[in-house]
């Protein structure tokens, strides 16, 4: 799932809201995907804290479904929630629209702080 050098990717937008619920948890929020463009099978998404971004937060995989959304709870292995050990962190999610050759073809990232 490499882009090559040089390759020019479309934008995504993203968009998610963190809830209270997602501290600590491994249960991810709804992800909003605009930009999405024609070929795309899968998304993958990953989670960072700007903060301290040595620590894996880890994301995942899903199909690309058409709609745009990316469920709450569709990151199923290997993610873990914000969970600053005092005040509030910068989380940003990275999401790539790959297709079916495996080629990243769009990329997107928003960053909210938590809590």
């Amino acid at each position: 799932m490499a882009e090559k050098p040089g390759q020019d990717i479309a934008a995504l937008d993203v968009d998610f809201s963190w809830k209270q619920e997602h501290r600590c948890s491994s249960k991810s929020p709804e992800i909003r995907v605009a930009g999405i463009p024609a070929g795309t099978k899968l998304l993958k998404v990953t989670l960072v804290d700007l903060d301290v971004p040595f620590w894996n937060h880890g994301g995942g995989t899903v199909e690309n479904d058409g709609s745009g959304v990316i469920p709450a709870e569709a990151l199923k292995s290997g993610y873990n929630g914000p969970c600053p050990p005092g005040g509030s962190h910068r989380y940003e999610f990275t999401v790539a629209a790959i297709d079916e050759q495996g080629r990243v073809i769009a990329s997107g990232k928003k960053m909210e702080k938590f809590p």
